[in-house]
């Protein structure tokens, strides 16, 4: 299928590996041109290295920065006055009890898992709407339904996303314009990886073990029983970035491997 995005301009905020990175490649790999983002410039110069060995002939610019700073948002958006879509996957989580939780991890989570894309979307929206045409998207989780008792503030930062999509969404009525959330479930990302083989580490035990008994008593709803991989979360969020998406906006979409039992 043809998803006619050659020559379209996208931004994916956090792309330097594991979800964005595989998103970034999936774009760049259907003829997007792609800015990708990381904290540094020798993570955004190896994730272009690694989209430009896979395909050899994308267009690919890098922003090296941190996009839970406003004054960071503010230097990307004055580089990039338009961009055509936006992947809002910045994000990061943290272990830990809710009554240990402080005002400043709350104020940290939601800075880069929620205001960045906030303040992304604020300068975008209005310009894409203006073109006719444009493409949000929200890399939420499962845990914006299933909130996670170890990372609270994780899963309600989840939760926000889905809700400002949707209400972005409302905004955009025969414009030409979709805006969309992704609830990714648990995926084989480069922190998830991490985190089993610590824990294999620890245990002594294969990290096949450890994702298995991680099913098995974290996440028995699965029906995938098995981490997703980032090319699979990637590819239902390069289509909903498509032109070929054009009647889906609004929605959270779920590729969580079954997790979230509800039917709607």
């Amino acid at each position: 299928m043809d998803l006619h995005l050659t020559g379209k301009l996208a931004l994916v905020t956090g792309s330097t590996a594991g979800i964005g990175l595989a998103i970034a490649a999936g774009l760049a790999g259907e003829g997007a041109r792609v800015i990708v983002n990381g904290r540094t410039e020798s993570r955004v110069e190896q994730a272009r290295r690694t989209i430009l060995n896979a395909h050899h002939n994308a267009a690919v610019e890098i922003f090296a920065g941190d996009l839970s700073r406003a004054d960071t948002a503010d230097a990307l958006i004055k580089r990039f006055e338009t961009v055509d879509i936006l992947v809002n996957n910045l994000g990061t989580y943290a272990v830990k009890p809710f009554e240990a939780l402080t005002d400043d991890d709350w104020h940290g989570l939601i800075e880069t898992n929620f205001m960045s894309g906030v303040r992304l979307s604020r300068h975008y929206l209005p310009r894409m709407k203006q073109a006719g045409w444009g493409r949000i998207l929200f890399i939420s989780s499962e845990s914006a339904v299933n909130i996670p008792v170890e990372m609270i503030h994780y899963g309600v930062t989840k939760t926000m996303q889905v809700a400002l999509a949707r209400g972005l969404a409302e905004t955009t009525a025969g414009t030409g314009v979709t805006v969309n959330s992704i609830l990714a479930g648990p995926t084989r990302s480069e922190g998830a990886g991490n985190f089993l083989q610590d824990m294999a580490k620890a245990q002594g035990i294969a990290v096949e073990a450890v994702e298995k008994e991680f099913f098995r008593t974290a996440r028995p709803s699965s029906l995938l029983q098995r981490l997703a991989t980032t090319e699979e979360v990637a590819a239902i969020t390069v289509f909903v970035a498509s032109p070929v998406s054009s009647a889906t906006n609004g929605a959270a979409l779920r590729v969580e491997g079954g997790v979230v039992r509800s039917i709607l």
